[in-house]
Order: C-alpha cells, then structure tokens, then sequence
C-alpha cells in the first residue's frame, strides 16, 4: 500500500535521467534537475520543447517511462498520489471555472481542491479568516466579493495565486501565468509572486514560460531546454545567457538583463543589414 506522504527534505523535486514515451515516439531525453527548498525555478523554452510534460512531473500528474522522479522526498509509483497533490500548489491560467464565484468563494475552493464550492460544503471561521488574511496580503482584500466573469486576466491570476497558497504547499507551479495579459498587468502579477519571497521564504516555485520577459526578479534557477533535452540548467545567471537562449531556441538571441529583469532581442541578420544600408542611401 502506497506510503503517505510525511517524510520533511530539503529537496523538494529531483528529477534523474528522465524519459517520457508517448505513442512510441520518445519525447523526453535524459532529463535531470533538482530543486531545493526556497529555491524558484524558470522553465524556459520554445514551443513542443517538452515544457508541459516536465511540469506534469512536478505536479505528479505524469510518471516518467524510465527514470525517477521524486516529489517533495517521495517517488512517483510508491506514494499515495492525492495526498502528495494537497501539498503542491498549481497556478493554470486557464482554470476551467465557469460560475459567478466571487473572489473569495474561488480561493475558498483551494481547501477543498474542486473547481466549483462542493454543495452542502461550508467553510469554518478559521478558513474564512485565512482567505481573507491572504486577500489582503496580496492586495485582493478590497474586491473579495467581486466576482470571477467581471474579473480581468490579471486579476484572475492574482486570484489563482492566492488559492493556491491558501494551503501553505512547499511547492508552487505556475503555468505561464502571463498568458493573455496586457503589459501592466503582467507587471501586477509579476510584482505578486516576487512578494511571496518574503511571504512563503521556504517555499519552492517552478514558472513555466517561452519569455524572458515574464521572469520575476525573484527568480534564482533556470533550465532551459529545446526538443525534448536540456540545454543547461542551474544558477539563473549562468543559465539564461546569449549563448544558452540562443541554443535553446535555434535562432541568434541577443540576452540583457537590467535592473534585475531579463529581456531577449533577435541580433539582425546580414540580409536585414543590407535592407537597412539600402533604405539608407
């Protein structure tokens, strides 16, 4: 019988040679990282690079076809998977709730992992109160009672954040957060996971993305990968480089980072030179 998940590490996921199959076509190649502890991890890379298939290992939700990936100090095949699940939060863009919840009814559903309030379900004052503590930490308290159609990308996904901290898990993904947002409110969310830094210090986060610009400063590792392998992985500053963004993404990328926020330019081409010098004459 699968074990329950008790055990306290400081290696919350550790991923060792791992492949994934899907309809005999290998699409993961030997992928290998370990993330610690208060350590808040970018996921970079283009497009059917195996991104989401990676953080369906985080998440529990996918088993490796060979390889060994262990989650918060348990491995995938030997522990009680809905158990193991409550103590990961996952931040989905594209949460799938369709009722007039309000504010606080959706970070309420975080207790009870549901996408809707479960009927005859009715949370004590100790949950209320915790709800609305984190609203207000996460600048939400004002619009508790706002409900989720009305609500714009941006605040659904400072939403989403709050619920899914609203069990303390030592692990947070968040699956490109960014998508569908207007520039200021990318900068409002990216200003709400660099504040659970001080929140949640001991808490490890993995952020999935194809930009360097929805990189929170807050950021410390990185791996970058590129058809199914990883490119280089590790200590964010050596990782996210001209060199390795370029690899990763097969076109020649130019990578700067001001100010504590990383941004990436295509380097023009010899024949866009020549374009320019012509239109110059």
């Amino acid at each position: 019988m699968p074990a329950e998940p008790t055990e306290r590490t400081d290696t919350v996921l550790d991923l060792d040679r791992v492949t994934f199959r899907r309809a005999d076509k290998e699409i993961l190649h030997g992928i290998s990282f370990t993330a610690r502890a208060g350590e808040h991890w970018a996921l970079l890379g283009p497009n059917g690079a195996g991104k989401s298939t990676i953080l369906g290992f985080c998440g529990a939700v996918t088993h490796p076809t060979t390889g060994t990936v262990d989650v918060l100090g348990h491995r995938l095949g030997r522990v009680e998977l809905q158990a193991l699940r409550r103590q990961i939060g996952h931040v989905n863009p594209r949460h799938p709730l369709r009722s007039p919840l309000t504010i606080r009814d959706v970070v309420l559903t975080g207790f009870t992992g549901s996408i809707e309030r479960p009927l005859r379900w009715e949370p004590s004052i100790e949950q209320l109160e915790t709800v609305d503590k984190l609203l207000f930490t996460l600048g939400l308290g004002t619009m508790a009672d706002e409900v989720w159609p009305t609500l714009s990308q941006g605040e659904r996904g400072r939403t989403l954040i709050a619920r899914s901290l609203i069990n303390s898990p030592r692990l947070l993904l968040l699956d490109e957060p960014s998508t569908g947002l207007d520039v200021a409110a990318r900068e409002q969310l990216l200003e709400t996971i660099d504040t659970l830094d001080v929140l949640t210090p001991t808490m490890a986060w993995v952020l999935v993305t194809h930009h360097l610009e929805e990189l929170p400063m807050t950021t410390t590792h990185a791996i970058l990968v590129s058809a199914g392998a990883v490119v280089a992985s590790g200590p964010v500053d050596e990782v996210i480089t001209t060199a390795h963004v370029s690899a990763a993404f097969d076109h020649d990328i130019t990578v700067t980072r001001d100010d504590g926020r990383w941004s990436a330019r295509a380097r023009r081409t010899a024949f866009a030179d020549t374009l320019v010098a012509e239109e110059d004459r």
